[in-house]
């Protein structure tokens, strides 16, 4: 069985700019294994970066600056954690990644740059999640995995005394959102790769 048959074995998501990505775990040849790995097409990657060039050379692009070329050039050949497809020798399921039942409940900025909430269990217990940014892999409470959540409270969060408490989208957080008892986004790579 190849790589991309098991890459496609796994929950697949759409992205208008990026095309269909697909998110799971790799072993790589050398037996390392990286827990939290997103599959993207290569093709979508090049033909974006190739259009994004073309806009900022005729002088159509968004960035600023003296050097909006370097800055896309940057962004594509020098950022981000990338895994190389040809290091990777089984690809599987991961168990941080947080299924799209879920994610889809998450939705909007609740402060500047942050999205907080609550998964509420099917045993009735609370535990509080936040991102900056990425919504795709997260680790869960000893005990439970993505299977026990039962309820999902967007812009939420729990106070001091452990009630559920709304979170006010646009607002500062209140003094009593702690962020050191929120459950964080992990750190995620990429692998572009031919064939999705």
């Amino acid at each position: 069985m190849s790589i991309i048959e098991d890459i496609k074995k796994l929950e697949s998501a759409e992205d208008s700019i990026y095309g269909t990505s697909y998110r799971g775990a790799a072993i790589l040849r050398d037996g390392t294994e990286i827990p939290c790995l997103i599959f993207k097409s290569k093709q979508k990657i090049v033909d974006l970066a190739k259009r994004r060039i073309k806009e900022e050379l005729n002088g159509n692009g968004r960035l600023g600056g003296d050097d909006p070329y370097g800055q896309i050039v940057t962004v594509f050949a020098a950022g981000g954690n990338k895994v190389n497809d040809y290091d990777i020798s089984k690809v599987i399921p991961s168990r941080y990644a947080i299924p799209d039942a879920l994610r889809s409940k998450i939705h909007g900025e609740t402060f500047m740059g942050w999205t907080g909430w609550v998964f509420e269990m099917n045993d009735g217990k609370l535990f509080q999640f936040g991102s900056a940014f990425s919504f795709d892999y997260f680790d869960m409470p000893k005990g439970y995995d993505f299977d026990d959540v039962k309820e999902v409270h967007n812009h939420s969060y729990l106070n001091d005394s452990g009630k559920l408490c709304k979170l006010r989208q646009g607002a500062f957080p209140p003094e009593d959102y702690k962020l050191e008892n929120v459950f964080r986004e992990k750190v995620s790579f990429e692998c572009a790769i031919d064939g999705i």
